[in-house]
């Protein structure tokens, strides 16, 4: 294994409430090496999307550092933190989250473009045809089935060669089939490209499938394990 990419230490995150404080994550730490992948399984409200969104800077924990990429995340300001995630980040999400307006293959060029690469578009072709849409390069999300604007998500995810790619429940929103599809090509491109994937899952078919295994309870890290 190469060096650490993702590194969570002592991690808490607490919030105020009318109630008191809510303890959301107590005392988690982790660690990651390019290429590898962890899956975060757990019962709803026992803080995988709390956690997802600590590991990828989109929120600052109560204690506790993450360290990405060789960034100290919380020494950074919110403009720092975007800059290493758009250089060092992918998202898949259950809800696909493509724009509307804007067919498959721009959906997939615009990261590219954010990015200042000149063949954003040969690369998004190459990408969509390599998660089976080559067909479907100028069909609008609305045009296309769960499966396939998920694959859509996945080429965009992939484009810019993320470091880690983070995905939260990528195959809440389908069926059976195409969700072990879509659990396929993610396992696929991250063995092709050495990317370190971290997903967070009720799926325990899908959870089974990473080399590491965290499950939450309450906030609690109940068990960390290698799986492979």
């Amino acid at each position: 294994m190469s060096a650490s990419i993702l590194n969570a230490r002592n991690l808490s995150k607490v919030v105020t409430s009318a109630e008191g404080e809510l303890v959301i994550l107590d005392d988690l730490s982790l660690s990651l090496d390019q290429g590898d992948s962890l899956a975060i399984v757990g019962t709803s409200g026992s803080g995988k999307s709390t956690l997802l969104g600590l590991l990828a800077g989109l929120d600052l924990p109560s204690s506790g550092e993450v360290r990405l990429a060789g960034h100290l995340l919380g020494a950074l300001n919110e403009d720092e933190r975007a800059r290493v995630r758009a250089e060092h980040v992918g998202f898949v999400f259950q809800s696909f989250q493509l724009l509307d307006s804007l067919n498959a293959l721009e959906n997939v060029m615009l990261p590219l473009e954010l990015h200042g690469r000149r063949d954003a578009q040969q690369r998004a072709r190459d990408l969509l045809e390599r998660v089976g849409l080559g067909a479907r390069l100028h069909h609008y999300p609305r045009q296309l089935s769960g499966g396939e604007q998920q694959r859509v998500a996945v080429a965009r995810a992939f484009a810019a060669e993320p470091d880690v790619l983070f995905a939260d429940e990528p195959t809440g929103n389908l069926d059976s089939h195409t969700g072990a599809n879509i659990t396929e090509l993610l396992f696929e491109l991250n063995r092709e490209r050495g990317t370190t994937l971290v997903l967070v899952t009720h799926d325990e078919r899908l959870a089974q499938r990473c080399h590491n295994l965290l499950r939450l309870e309450g906030g609690r890290q109940l068990v960390a394990e290698a799986v492979q």
